[in-house]
Formats: C-alpha cells, structure tokens, sequence
C-alpha cells in the first residue's frame, strides 16, 4: 500500500507459494493473534501533549484547532542543533508541546531538559507571536507512524495563510548525479517545495531523479495533496554525526521569508553550537 502519493508499489502476488504455505497463510487469526496486535497497534499509537501554558490569543490546542501562520519543522539532529543555536536562542520562545511515540527505534521523552543525542520531538512558540510554531524532531518516526503523526499535528492547526519549512539531513551517497559525489563540495543544500510555494527557494532546486524520503517527505506530501505552500531543505552530507560543519550549511535559510524575522541576534550562536556538539561528544564518549 502507498503510504503517500507518487510511491511506486509493486503489486502482491502469490506466484511460487505452494500449498501448505496457502493454506497456513489463510489461517483464520486467532483471539491471542488479535489481542497481541492490538496490543501492538496500541503501543505504536502517537500522541500529541499540548502545554497548558498557552497565550490566550491562541485558545487551547487541545479543544479546538489554533491559527498558524509558520510552522517550522527540524528534523534530524543536526537541523534540530541549527534551530537550537540560530534561532531558538536569537528570540523568546517558550515550550508549547511535544509528541510521544515508541517504535524499534526509539522511545521519544516529554521532557524539554533534553541531551542532542536524546530522542525527542519538541515544539515550541514564539511568545511575540503565538501563530509561530517550531517543532525539533529529533527521533525515528516509523512508515507506519508518519499518518498518525501528520494528522495529529496538522489537525490542531487552522491552515489559513499557513507556511511550512521542512529542514532535514541525508547522506551524500543517497544524490543521484551523473558526477562522482567524490567531487562534490559536500555538505550542500538542495530544495524541494510544493506547488503552492511561490517564494524564491534559498538554494538550488533538487533535481531528478533525486528523491526524498521519510517524514520529510510525509510531511512535503501532505503540504502538496491540502495545497499549504512549503518548502523542504535537504543538507547532503558525508558526516552523519553531530557537525559544526553541517549544521552550519543550513544559514542560507535564514534569509527566507519564514526565518528571517525570527533570527533577531546571533550574537551568541557559535557559542552555543559549539557547547552542543562538545556536549554530544563528551556524552557519546561516555556510552561508548
């Protein structure tokens, strides 16, 4: 089944399986087999914990959808530790929420006393303007978590006049180019945006037959199919730890319409980026 438009899927087929395979496949589920996947479905569930501590402007998050204006979405802990250090600490925000999920992967915390290497996925807004909203989303969200995760966050908002921006990593062996990736001066921004978008992107556009994947493009694919104009940044890079280098790639957004008036003073940002990736060294030093 295709999990967001534009998923090629090949279709099921029973070519090759023999006869006993058959028949134990068509075995009807038993109550224990029923009451294990519940079980599963239920532990699998995502859930969104709005704070309580909200602007009245805003009403409550949970009763009823709020209006949006921005929504900025992080994701990976190197576009995470870029909001930290260039926007969350240039401006006056405070914690509005975060979402609770588990999986194989990881098991995300509600806390917002988090480490860079922690799983978690925050969001916050800024308190001059409580349409804008943030969210850093630094753990592994499952193929089959990402509908859950779409329709519980995009539900709570009113999308009127809403834009998003997606900021997202991925391996330099994953961009598809006629040229050696050898020789290309990595890390780099590409962009992808949806038909709505009508801003001049901050890079260039990716081209085909480059893809994106994940909740990035779960996120891009809902934006297109609702027509909320949006636009993903993707940073390719050789690096997949925490990178000063990396991290840094992503300052070219911060001339876009979206982030340029949230950035009001980087005077303190390398000094923060460094104490986030001296602290996620020293942490990994420790556990491993």
């Amino acid at each position: 089944m295709a999990t967001f438009f534009g998923e090629v899927v090949a279709a099921p087929s029973r070519a090759g399986v023999d006869e006993e395979e058959e028949v134990a496949g068509e075995r009807e589920e038993t109550p224990e087999d029923r009451e294990i996947r519940r079980e599963l479905e239920k532990k699998r569930e995502v859930h969104i914990l709005w704070s309580s501590k909200l602007s009245a402007s805003t009403g409550s998050f949970t009763d009823e959808q709020f209006p949006c204006s921005k929504f900025i979405l992080a994701i990976g802990h190197n576009s995470v530790a870029f909001l930290s250090s260039f926007v969350l600490n240039s401006g006056c925000w405070e914690a509005a929420g975060s979402v609770k999920l588990w999986n194989e992967w990881c098991r995300t915390s509600n806390t917002t006393s988090v480490l860079p290497t922690d799983a978690f996925c925050l969001f916050y807004k800024l308190i001059s303007d409580p349409t804008v909203l943030l969210c850093q989303c630094n753990c592994y969200v499952a193929e089959d978590q990402q509908y859950q995760w779409l329709e519980k966050v995009f539900g709570c908002m009113r999308e009127e006049d809403l834009q998003v921006t997606i900021l997202s990593t991925c391996p330099l062996t994953d961009y598809k180019t006629p040229e050696s990736t050898l020789t290309l001066p990595s890390p780099f921004l590409k962009a992808l945006k949806t038909k709505d978008f009508k801003e001049t992107t901050c890079c260039p556009l990716l081209e085909q037959p480059n893809i994106v994947q994940g909740l990035p493009a779960a996120v891009l694919s809902y934006c297109q199919v609702w027509q909320i104009p949006a636009v993903l940044y993707q940073c390719y890079t050789d690096v997949i730890k925490l990178d000063t280098v990396t991290i840094e790639a992503f300052k070219p957004v911060l001339s876009s319409k979206n982030l340029k008036s949230l950035v009001k003073d980087m005077s303190k940002s390398a000094e923060i980026l460094k104490k986030l990736v001296t602290t996620n060294e020293i942490h990994n030093n420790i556990y491993t």
